[in-house]
């Protein structure tokens, strides 16, 4: 009798990954997450779903107000205090490639934004959300695109291969809102109030933007359990 191979073991890890569409660190994770799971020994068995999260859902919606003049109004400090929390930002974000335009960029209620990355993933799966949030953090933080405005989510949506009909059905419509506010909820439930927030199989969690080796850590730990 010939002895069969064992078949091989199959690791299933889901990442999750709460983000606000104007936090400079949510743009940093995703950036790190995503060189983690490609240096990941089985990326194939990651699988990265990108949650919503608003830090400040009652902004309101336009007036095209400088972020750094916002955060200091947000954070209590005087007029510098807001242009100092970018400048560390920017620092922490430079060996990302990710340059941000703090002169440009401008508050921005990021609900709306948030429902068509749900439509994109509904469309295209992972892949899609991902660059709909790609795209809504460039627009936001290296081209001072006010990414609450329907006309900009519009043409972004469209950028990032949405369709365009649908796209302005939901912009005119609640379409979308209980799954953002789901994700909130099941984030705030965890405790979860502020972004980057990550979690590993529903239970490994880390907080802020990590070094890609943190993330990779918690991979491979999290594999050792589901193995």
């Amino acid at each position: 009798m010939t002895d069969q191979p064992a078949a091989e073991s199959t690791t299933l890890i889901e990442l999750d990954l709460w983000s606000d569409l104007v936090c400079p660190y949510s743009w940093v994770a995703k950036r790190r997450v995503e060189a983690a799971v490609a240096a990941f020994e089985r990326p194939h068995d990651v699988t990265v779903r990108l949650r919503s999260f608003e830090l400040d859902p009652d902004v309101p919606v336009g007036g095209a107000v400088p972020v750094s003049e916002h955060l200091s109004v947000r954070h209590g400090g005087d007029a510098g205090a807001g242009r100092l929390m970018n400048a560390r930002a920017s620092e922490v974000a430079e060996a990302d490639d990710l340059v941000f335009d703090w002169d440009r960029a401008v508050r921005a209620n990021t609900f709306d934004a948030h429902r068509l990355c749900a439509l994109a993933g509904e469309m295209g799966g992972p892949a899609l959300r991902s660059a709909a949030v790609e795209r809504f953090h460039s627009a936001h933080f290296g081209e001072g695109l006010a990414i609450d405005d329907h006309e900009v989510l519009q043409r972004l949506s469209g950028e990032c291969g949405l369709d365009e009909r649908r796209v302005s059905s939901v912009l005119a419509s609640d379409e979308y809102a209980e799954q953002v506010r789901a994700d909130e909820q099941q984030a705030r439930s965890m405790g979860v109030t502020s972004t980057p927030f990550v979690v590993a199989n529903g239970y490994a969690a880390v907080s802020g933007a990590r070094p890609v080796e943190d993330y990779l850590a918690l991979l491979r730990g999290v594999a050792t359990q589901t193995v």
